[in-house]
């Protein structure tokens, strides 16, 4: 028979936040492949679990895909886990996921943990629609074109930035958007949780002089937040 690839959400930060169907998935299967196996034996000792680990991560997705595949066509079931969070989201488990589809095997979601859902539900910004980027592009020049492509959106932008650039990526944004409102969320779930919302001119003078640690969701406000006229000054 054909094994069984499960896509097992995991804890953004706190490890109480996995759900009984994910620990359950990964007691049973034969083989967790994880973007970051020793933060994966961090979980995986806390509660008690002992299965084989191999790497997935984003420089090796396409050997260690033909060699989970092979595992899977073996009859091997296997839980795929990101370095937190559910898979798919800004990692490369989408490959895998395409590769078992493509060869017909049963890919089976374990919800969990999100930690784009997770900002956005605090954020205070409108939750009914909203676009998720990602990370920005690095170059200043394509950057700046992501960042004008939103001019018009009418829906809540949910973006990833790096705490050693979240100050110059808010200016940026002031630059090209205006003064929206906008939340940023650090460390969510973990002990140092912060969320700062504001205008983009005060969140930037609470960050000014800080020195900004931790994983940082950014959610911005839409054009219909109030801005729809106001010129970036």
């Amino acid at each position: 028979m054909i094994g069984i690839l499960y896509i097992v959400s995991t804890p953004i930060g706190n490890l109480e936040d996995i759900t009984l169907r994910a620990l359950k998935a990964l007691k049973e299967v034969d083989l967790i492949a994880a973007e970051d196996t020793r933060r994966t034996k961090g979980l995986l000792n806390h509660y008690g679990i002992s299965k084989p680990l191999t790497s997935y991560f984003s420089h090796n997705e396409k050997e260690k895909g033909e060699y989970l595949l092979n595992k899977l066509k073996e009859g091997e079931n296997i839980a795929l886990v990101s370095d937190a969070g559910t898979p798919g989201i800004s990692d490369p488990a989408y490959y895998l996921i395409k590769l078992a589809l493509n060869n017909d095997i049963e890919v089976n979601p374990i919800p969990g943990p999100a930690g784009v859902i997770t900002a956005l539900s605090v954020s205070g910004l409108p939750t009914d629609k909203f676009i998720f980027e990602g990370f920005l592009p690095r170059k200043s020049g394509k950057r700046q074109k992501r960042l004008e492509s939103f001019i018009n959106e009418e829906r809540t932008i949910i973006i990833y930035e790096s705490p050693y650039r979240i100050l110059a990526t808010l200016q940026e944004i002031r630059d090209i958007l205006g003064n929206r409102p906008v939340a940023v969320a650090r460390e969510m779930t973990k002990v140092y949780e912060e969320i700062i919302r504001g205008s983009i001119d005060e969140v930037i003078q609470k960050l000014k002089g800080r020195k900004v640690k931790g994983e940082i969701t950014l959610i911005i406000g839409s054009i219909q937040n109030g801005h729809k006229n106001e010129a970036a000054q």
